[in-house]
């Protein structure tokens, strides 16, 4: 049985079509795809993504642990700072991507994939044992809400009460709103400028109201996928796996090889100096046909790779997929076949940022 978010009976009244995703019940989309993709690209749009999962780890090692099991350097950061990162296996496929807020001193907020929760805290779970610090799943506790677009900031504080135009990208503050504390954070997951709200259920359901109320597109799954693709980032599960490293993925950057140590690092770290056999890449296709997650890319006559994500992307109307194919035909213009539907289809080896991002510095 799927579980619901906050907003459930919401989305039903709004006549969305609903998915299981993640073990949740989640609306895909509500009018149709490229309508609610292309109102974030434009003006604003609201997604329910209460479906995230929340972990918050404190204590006096609290900084020493997620040091230990999160690719990026989180060491002396000051409060309000977020990070993304990955959680590895000592082999170094990923267990999954993730953001940390440095909420306080020893005290980290960890905001997993809503398909990983029970994973991901069980992981947590093991790994903490010997650190002077506790791990509490507080997923169930939050709401959020996603509002992203280059209207977004305009609404926050007439539409929501927010006043939180002074954060810049990868920051958070928390503001009190009737003795509730509520977390707003800039990251986004579109390319688009945006906002994250972390709340109580009873907030959550009050200020999507406010925002549908005031003609806010309301955005399902399916555009949250063609936005983020777009953009070239990824989603667990397509480009990043606990076959598929960050190394792999093309996300060294998030990997800091400099930390004295963490899980994982010593495979990155091999990786990275005596190469890889597989990477993921752009491909754009000369011909016609969408390609799909799973379909297979070939070149020279044979098997290479696969497609991990594919679509005909709403915002250039280019057909492009990421794929993971072996690192001797990774380089930029490198032609290659995507197989759909048996027919090879010609496309090149491109960036895996499609759209140009426009995010608040």
């Amino acid at each position: 049985m799927d579980k619901k978010t906050c907003l459930h009976d919401k989305h039903v009244a709004l006549g969305a079509n609903m998915v299981p995703f993640g073990g949740f019940d989640m609306p895909l989309y509500y009018s149709d795809i490229t309508t609610e993709h292309m109102a974030v690209r434009q003006a604003v749009g609201v997604f329910d993504v209460s479906h995230m999962g929340e972990v918050r780890v404190t204590g006096p090692e609290a900084e020493k642990f997620v040091q230990h099991i999160f690719t990026n350097d989180v060491a002396g950061a000051e409060y309000g700072k977020i990070f993304y990162g990955m959680m590895l296996y000592p082999h170094g496929g990923t267990v999954d991507d993730l953001l940390v807020y440095k909420m306080g001193e020893n005290d980290f907020l960890l905001v997993i994939n809503a398909a990983n929760i029970d994973k991901d805290y069980a992981w947590i779970s093991e790994q903490i044992k010997g650190f002077d610090a506790v791990a509490d799943n507080q997923s169930d506790h939050y709401g959020q809400l996603a509002i992203q677009g280059p209207g977004a900031e305009a609404l926050m504080t007439p539409v929501l009460g927010l006043e939180c135009t002074e954060l810049t990208f990868y920051t958070f503050k928390e503001i009190e709103v009737n003795g509730e504390t509520v977390i707003v954070s800039r990251t986004g997951y579109t390319g688009e400028d945006g906002f994250e709200v972390y709340g109580s259920h009873d907030f959550i359901r009050q200020a999507w109201d406010k925002l549908i109320a005031a003609g806010v597109q309301p955005c399902g799954l399916g555009c949250r996928d063609t936005l983020r693709f777009e953009v070239g980032l990824p989603l667990y599960g397509d480009e990043l796996t606990d076959d598929i490293s960050p190394v792999m993925a093309a996300l060294s950057m998030f990997v800091k090889l400099d930390k004295p140590e963490f899980i994982g690092r010593d495979a990155c770290a091999e990786q990275k100096e005596n190469g890889i056999k597989q990477k993921v890449v752009g491909i754009e296709l000369q011909d016609k046909g969408i390609p799909r997650h799973g379909y297979p890319v070939c070149a020279e006559g044979k098997e290479i790779g696969y497609v991990t994500t594919g679509y005909k992307s709403p915002s250039t109307g280019k057909c492009v997929c990421m794929a993971l194919i072996d690192v001797a035909y990774s380089k930029l213009d490198t032609p290659v076949e995507v197989m759909i539907h048996g027919k090879a289809r010609r496309g090149t080896v491109c960036k895996k940022r499609f759209y140009q991002k426009s995010y608040k510095k």
